[in-house]
């Protein structure tokens, strides 16, 4: 009797060790499915910090003193473009790396659509790439124009720039040119498509918006100064901006696109550039300037522990 209790009590006790280490077994598993959100702002002299809630950053080597001018995630890549043909890649915002972009013109902005990286810049530049790695120069526009936007929705790739100018292509090969329906020659600084409808900012308060692309309507903003970036987040249509000398600080919002609100930014500092993630706006621009919002409304100044410009923030998940 005494053997058979002894036996059964070592029984216990091992059954109840082997459902603890496989509970600490699973524990240790769920932990490893967690994702790793990221806020990039890249601007003057090569500029790249990076941070995981938009309140703390750090500040990271990018290996080039060109400006940097906007960036893109996708295909679990992180890439950077910028002056002379500057194409930065990461998988982690930490270590960067440099990617021939078969070009020497400045590059202006980024997107990630439709499984294609897409770059534009100066004299009608347009490169695409499936991984951001390797690059295919596009020269179908047939325009010398700078372009400062892009992004693609609705089967759309639309570009835009200089003077007014919009461009529109099914294929990202074969452009055509709608610059007649913008209806204004100020600059174009930025497009974005959100909500099924592309919003285009430009210089003097500029504000178009279209459902296709190719028709497009003038909207008021409501002021004259340059808005330079845009974006879409918590049922909100974001700008930002600022004057030709670097200041004002601009910030207006929106519910549809249609009818703007400005917003106090608590800056005097010209804002470029802004982006939605994690439930947090985040918008940069001059002077290492930072700003973050939960509703668009009320702005909280962050430090970025640069004095550098920046020109545009991005998000990954």
């Amino acid at each position: 009797m005494r053997l058979i209790l002894i036996i059964l009590f070592k029984f216990l006790f091992s059954f109840v060790i082997f459902s603890c280490g496989e509970k600490e077994e699973s524990t240790d598993s769920t932990a490893t499915t967690t994702s790793n959100p990221l806020f990039v702002a890249v601007g003057d002299n090569g500029t790249i910090i990076t941070s995981s809630d938009g309140t703390t950053w750090t500040s990271r080597t990018s290996g080039t003193s060109e400006k940097l001018r906007g960036g893109a995630y996708g295909k679990s890549t992180l890439v950077v473009v910028g002056f002379s043909g500057t194409i930065l890649t990461s998988s982690d915002g930490i270590t960067w790396t440099s990617r021939t972009s078969g070009t020497s013109n400045n590059l202006g902005n980024i997107t990630y659509k439709n499984n294609t990286f897409m770059a534009v810049g100066n004299s009608g530049t347009i490169l695409t790439s499936s991984d951001g790695t390797g690059w295919t120069t596009k020269t179908s526009t047939d325009t010398t124009k700078n372009l400062w936007g892009v992004t693609y929705g609705n089967s759309t790739w639309v570009t835009n720039g200089d003077n007014g100018s919009i461009f529109t292509s099914s294929d990202g090969t074969s452009w055509d040119n709608r610059t007649s329906a913008s209806g204004t020659t100020e600059e174009f600084n930025e497009v974005i498509y959100e909500n099924s409808t592309f919003v285009a900012f430009g210089n003097n308060g500029t504000i178009r918006t279209s459902s296709d692309g190719t028709t497009w309507d003038n909207r008021t903003s409501g002021t004259s100064i340059d808005l330079l970036g845009g974006t879409y987040g918590n049922s909100t249509f974001v700008t930002v901006g600022g004057n030709s000398v670097g200041g004002d600080g601009t910030i207006l919002t929106s519910s549809d696109a249609t009818t703007w609100t400005s917003r106090t930014s608590g800056t005097s500092n010209k804002l470029k550039g802004i982006t939605y993630g994690n439930s947090t706006f985040v918008a940069v621009g001059v002077s290492g300037t930072i700003l973050t919002s939960s509703d668009a409304t009320t702005w909280t100044s962050r430090t970025s522990g640069t004095s550098e410009g920046f020109r545009r923030v991005f998000y990954k998940e």
